[in-house]
């Protein structure tokens, strides 16, 4: 596996949702807590409190937590784009930067996650590359439950640790 590229990986799914639902899912901080998050906090360019209810704008800066995890597993990071229409991105830490792509098709939106400039130490190859694309896959199948019929698959009690679904 020497050509393998470590710095980052690509995923996608087909979701059957309009792309603006799709696009609020990810920017607006109360639409995140539907699907990904138990806390998303979001902070303007001047560090006044975001309203949860409006569109996440680049400068942005966040504090996230996840059910299962306690409140030490906390992230932070900056919005670096949000077009409010087809393309969000973020710096998730020190994980990389994520960017989400969207695209309209007749019957679905197209929804691709790619999480680049990974860090390629041993500890980074198997925390955020292993670790992150297999956060996402969950995640991706639980915007789409979400979106499609309502069913959240998270794990919400902290009794029950280290699980895929969490």
């Amino acid at each position: 596996m020497a050509d393998f590229d470590w710095s980052k990986f690509s995923m996608k799914i087909y979701i059957n949702a309009d792309m603006n639902t799709v696009y609020e899912s990810w920017a607006i901080s109360a639409q995140l807590r539907n699907w990904f998050l138990r806390k998303a906090d979001f902070k303007t360019q001047d560090r006044f409190p975001r309203d949860e209810n409006s569109l996440i704008q680049i400068g942005d800066t966040y504090e996230w937590l996840w059910h299962g995890h306690p409140d030490s597993t906390v992230e932070h990071g900056v919005i670096l784009e949000a077009n409010g229409k087809d393309r969000f991105q973020f710096v998730f830490g020190i994980a990389g930067i994520v960017t989400v792509e969207l695209k309209q098709l007749p019957d679905a939106t197209e929804m691709i996650l790619t999480q680049s400039q990974i860090p390629t130490d041993e500890k980074s190859k198997s925390s955020f590359h292993v670790g992150c694309s297999t956060g996402w896959t969950f995640y991706f199948a639980n915007l789409k439950s979400i979106l499609e019929g309502g069913l959240d698959l998270r794990n919400k009690n902290p009794a029950y640790s280290n699980v895929i679904n969490s």
